[in-house]
């Protein structure tokens, strides 16, 4: 399991959709306290199906919140 600082909200630049690792996925099945690095590669997105590429960190490593 992710350490708490490496459980980053990312949110789907289609469909605005946030990944809360708090709250895993319901829809595949992935529990609570998944970090979004550690989802399986064929992961969708719950609300359009896009894939995890489309994703973009809230705070954290690559977000826009990092200067």
């Amino acid at each position: 399991m992710a350490q708490p600082e490496d459980m980053w909200q990312c949110q789907m630049t289609n469909c605005g959709c946030i990944y809360d690792p708090d709250k895993g996925d319901r829809k595949s099945k992935t529990p609570k306290g998944t970090a979004f690095q550690d989802l399986p590669e064929d992961w969708k997105c719950p609300v359009c199906g896009a894939g995890a590429k489309h994703f973009r960190p809230l705070a954290g490593p690559g977000s826009t919140s990092e200067a």
